[in-house]
């Protein structure tokens, strides 16, 4: 009878241990799932034009994790229409500065990330592209880099300078050129939110 009443105290022990094991583990996803989402939000509320760098260059991987951000946007019909030059050229970055009219802050970067579209793949490349330009603005705040981004898209003035500088081929049309490097200094984030601007079941 006693190592009867000791085997169910026992099983009423583990079954204690697995529930509370259970209860923390839950509590433990619940809370990373809660940091998680509190990260991406700050990120987006990060986010803010960035117009001057130090002299110090972007490493490899942090390109590559901007591109493959770029490369996750959403895109009608899922026909991604992007195509991305990365451009570190001193001489390419300097030219393009003194021949597009606001993205003179190209002779301080060390890099940009031109956003383009295949105008063959899709009518409305634009659309899918400007997803792809936010989501590579957003990875580079992630990275604790600084980025602009700066128009090409519909000027064909400003278009015809990228292509010079590029050589894109006529059916590739550059959507935006994002010069991007380390933040010299401290930068402020603008407060955006209108909830003037916010309209719920009526205009």
């Amino acid at each position: 009878m006693r190592k009867f009443n000791t085997f169910y105290l026992l099983l009423a022990v583990v079954l204690v241990i697995v529930i509370l094991k259970t209860s923390c583990m839950g509590e433990q996803k619940q809370d990373e799932a809660t940091l998680k989402s509190k990260a991406v939000l700050e990120n987006i509320a990060e986010r803010k034009s960035v117009r001057k760098y130090l002299n110090r260059s972007v490493e490899e991987d942090k390109i590559d994790a901007m591109v493959k951000a770029g490369m996750a946007a959403p895109s009608g019909m899922d026909r991604r229409p992007w195509e991305f030059v990365v451009v570190t050229d001193r001489v390419v970055l300097d030219s393009m500065a003194a021949k597009l009219p606001y993205a003179k802050m190209l002779t301080g970067a060390p890099l940009a990330i031109v956003v383009c579209g295949d105008t063959t793949r899709s009518s409305y490349w634009y659309l899918d592209c400007s997803a792809a330009t936010q989501n590579v603005l957003l990875a580079a705040e992630a990275l604790g880099l600084g980025a602009v981004w700066t128009a090409a898209y519909p000027y064909e003035d400003r278009i015809d300078v990228v292509r010079q500088n590029t050589g894109l081929p006529e059916h590739i049309v550059p959507l935006c050129v994002i010069p991007i490097g380390y933040p010299d200094g401290p930068q402020k984030v603008k407060d955006k939110f209108d909830p003037q601007r916010v309209h719920r079941n009526k205009y």
